[in-house]
Parts: C-alpha cells; structure tokens; sequence
C-alpha cells in the first residue's frame, strides 16, 4: 500500500468532497450535497476505474451521511477505510476533552502543520467558522466555533418577521458601505461578522502566542472571506483532504517512535463528534 496514494473523502454537515492523491498530488477534487450519496459514491468508483486498487479512506463529522454513502460504495464491492477506525488519528493536544472534537477540524489541523511545519492558525470556513491553533511543536490547543456565513442569513430569516432568505454572496464594492437595501444591509452584516470574529480570535492567539503565527484558511466560503484580504496568507481548499493522506502516511509509512510527550495523545474515533464542522 502506498500510503501517498489513496481517494480521500471528507463527509461533512452539508458538503461530501471527494479527491484522489497520487504520490502525493490531489487530482480533480469536488464536491456533493450529502443528500445525494450515490453522486458521492460515483465519484469514488469513477476515481477508482482511473486509478485501480487505491484505499478509500472516509472521514466524518456526519454519521448518517457518512453511513449512507459507505452503504452506497459497498453496494460495487469496494470496503471504504474508516478515519479513526481503521486509520488512527492520533494528535498531540491540551483539550479538557478530546471526545468532543470534530475529524474536521484534527485534519485540518495535521495538514496545516505539516506543510507549514511552523505554528498555524487554521481558518475553516463552511457551515460553522472554527479557528483553531497549533503551536511550534504541533500541538492542538483546541480553537472556537461560530456560525458561519450562510447559517447567519438563514437565521436572520427564520428568526424575524420580514427579513428575506439571502443566498450569500460577495457585496458589491461600489455600492460603498452602507446597506441601501435590506439584502445587501445583511450581507455587509454577516460579512463584517464573519472577518471581525477571525480577527478578534487570532488576535487572542497572537497575545498567547506572543507572535503572529501563519495563518491559513480553508472551507467552502475561504475564498469568499478572505481572498484579496490582509487577514489571512494562505487559502488551502482542500486542507482537511490533506489532513486526510497526511494521516494515511503516518498510519501506513512512517517509522513509529517510542518519544514520550509532555501532552496527552488521543486517537479520534470515526463517530460525530460536536458536529461543528467546516464543510469544504
């Protein structure tokens, strides 16, 4: 087994991505609703004819949605590996409890240090936002949860009387800062929520810290938040697929070491956890 080569699946609150890895390059990623399992499925069969024999390997923090499309890729005869389960995720942390973490946000914490191999704020901006930190020795102090840009509008809708369903999407700079409409007032809201959250929690990191770490983002809404902005460095789509071979090749490649850790170490099983996710 090559443990740089695999189909990585990352099943989340709203969104399945799908991504295969061939010595170590991610080729042709992409997304389905988690309603539609046998879309999920035909992706991973279709990823398998082009590459026969590869491991697929599923993480979660959506066990219904999980179990369906495991069902559904079972149904063609292919076992899919389970993270947690089958793949241990063993991470380094000061968490009072580790239970409660999601896989998303572990993975994406292992992928962001692995590649930046420095200390990193993770930025996952999905269905919840969550930024996490990870110091210089690779150790996952935990982060915070909030919503994220759509679950903001479709409260503003479902908790008021008047205010419309609002599909987010970026303001239009040259209506300036003021919301002359009810629709763009709420975009311009949930907006300047959003990047005014990230930036108070990474500040809160930083004075921890006692530097600016490296900050990357993630997650279906990333670009949208943070292209073309000064908060964040780096925008890695598809951090927690990485996360994902990162883990394999811990699991299936590196030599194992006996090093004591001042830390505890947990091993994420592949059940939901909070649920909190970031979809990508």
């Amino acid at each position: 087994m090559q443990p740089d080569s695999l189909i990585a699946v990352a099943v989340n609150n709203s969104r399945t991505r799908v991504g295969r890895f061939l010595k170590g390059d991610l080729i042709d990623p992409a997304s389905f609703p988690c309603n539609d399992p046998a879309a999920a499925a035909g992706a991973i069969l279709g990823a398998l004819a082009a590459s026969p024999g590869l491991p697929v390997v599923l993480a979660s923090v959506n066990p219904p949605a999980r179990d369906a499309l495991a069902s559904a890729v079972r149904k063609s005869g292919v076992t899919p590996l389970h993270a947690g389960a089958d793949v241990p995720l063993p991470f380094v942390h000061t968490l009072r409890d580790a239970s409660t973490v999601g896989q998303d946000r572990i993975l994406c914490a292992l992928g962001a240090f692995v590649r930046a191999e420095q200390a990193c704020i993770i930025v996952d901006a999905g269905t919840a936002i969550t930024v996490d930190f990870v110091d210089g020795e690779g150790v996952f102090h935990g982060g915070c949860i909030a919503p994220g840009l759509g679950m903001m509008l479709a409260a503003l809708h479902a908790r008021t009387a008047q205010l419309p369903a609002v599909r987010f999407e970026p303001p239009d700079p040259a209506l300036g800062p003021f919301g002359r409409d009810t629709q763009h007032a709420m975009l311009l809201g949930v907006l300047a929520a959003a990047r005014g959250a990230v930036r108070e929690t990474i500040e809160r990191y930083a004075e921890f810290y006692g530097a600016f770490p490296q900050i990357i983002a993630t997650g279906g809404d990333a670009a949208l938040l943070f292209e073309n902005h000064d908060l964040v460095e780096h925008i890695v789509p598809d951090l927690q697929l990485i996360g994902i071979l990162e883990a394999c090749k811990l699991a299936w490649g590196a030599d194992d070491s006996d090093e004591s850790l001042d830390h505890e170490e947990s091993a994420v099983s592949d059940d939901d956890r909070d649920g909190r996710d970031a979809d990508p």
